[in-house]
């Protein structure tokens, strides 16, 4: 689909420059799957995106794996350094700790892509989408 060419060293970058990278990521993502549900209003397809993408349904999904152990140590490194970046910024619309995790969370889907780590990123988005959506993981039946 999209190649780039490898970002060297993109292990180094801090973690606010991975998180400007998985928000992209995961904003497509995010509009590919509603439209692969068949929404196809403009309206309808922003107030869907938003309530997945948006800072307080981020900071969710992560806690949501992390309780399941869904992370690698190394991914959980990478969460840690996008949760603990000083953006210089106050969020308008969430408090600064959910900022602060919503951050973590996209900080790891830009390692992810950065590292080409494809299959990886899509099980992540896959299960991030689920939660976002249902609130449910994947492997959870419905009760």
């Amino acid at each position: 689909m999209l190649q780039f060419e490898q970002i060297k060293d993109s292990k180094q970058l801090n973690g606010l420059a991975l998180a400007y990278m998985g928000d992209a990521i995961f904003e497509i993502y995010v509009r590919h799957h509603l439209l692969k549900q068949g929404h196809t209003k403009p309206n309808d397809l922003h107030k869907k995106a938003s309530r997945i993408v948006s800072a307080k349904s981020q900071a969710d999904i992560l806690f949501r794996l992390q309780e399941e152990s869904f992370f690698t140590e190394e991914e959980e490194a990478v969460v840690r350094r996008g949760r603990n970046a000083k953006s210089g910024t106050t969020p308008k619309n969430t408090d600064v700790q959910t900022y602060r995790h919503s951050t973590a969370f996209e900080a790891l889907l830009g390692y992810l892509f950065l590292e080409k780590r494809e299959e990886r990123l899509n099980q992540l988005i896959t299960e991030a989408i689920q939660v976002g959506t249902s609130g449910r993981k994947t492997n959870e039946s419905a009760t």
